[in-house]
């Protein structure tokens, strides 16, 4: 990620919330988490620490538009370039994990002469699995927006086929991890 980026939605952050009341609580809590999402992302852009407080900021900004205080739009501008940063340090985050080495399945005739034993999105989930431990469809549908859910849970039924993942919980509850 970029500094010059870095700074320049910081910056907007500021002018934006100048519109907001003096004593306005929202308004310093919002540059507080501004402020240690750029330092963050400065010093060590560990993802997770990251993405709490981007979550946070957006709760915020949320809030904001209700209030009526700026332009909505302006407001939604900044969600979606707050959102652009995210999705660039889990994307990063993910090439730097693609050095892991490779789950293996056992030869069998079927794998020897069919399709790839996984196809690149099925690596990045796994990925994401090590990582994380559990996920939900929604949280890879963030990592592949161009991907529709039911592409995704098709990517999961094949992990879960060969053995790599497995299947906790039901209905909105669903979450997969890998097979221990």
């Amino acid at each position: 990620m970029e500094k010059g980026f870095l700074i320049q939605i910081t910056n907007e952050l500021y002018r934006i919330t100048r519109l907001f009341p003096k004593k306005e609580p929202l308004r310093y809590k919002m540059r507080e988490m501004a402020n240690e999402i750029l330092l963050k992302c400065l010093r060590n852009p560990t993802p997770n620490p990251i993405l709490k407080d981007l979550e946070v900021l957006n709760s915020f900004l949320e809030v904001a538009k209700n209030q009526n205080w700026v332009s909505p739009k302006e407001l939604l501008n900044l969600q979606k370039e707050y959102s652009k940063l995210g999705e660039e340090i889990l994307k990063s985050e993910i090439e730097k994990k693609s050095t892991f080495p490779k789950p293996s399945l056992p030869e069998t005739p079927q794998n020897k002469d069919s399709e790839p034993l996984l196809t690149e999105r099925e690596k990045k989930i796994l990925e994401m699995l090590k990582e994380k431990r559990k996920l939900q469809v929604w949280q890879v549908k963030q990592i592949f927006p161009q991907v529709s859910k039911r592409t995704l849970r098709r990517d999961f039924t094949r992990l879960l086929k060969k053995g790599l993942i497995e299947r906790l919980g039901e209905k909105n509850q669903v979450f997969y991890q890998l097979k221990e």
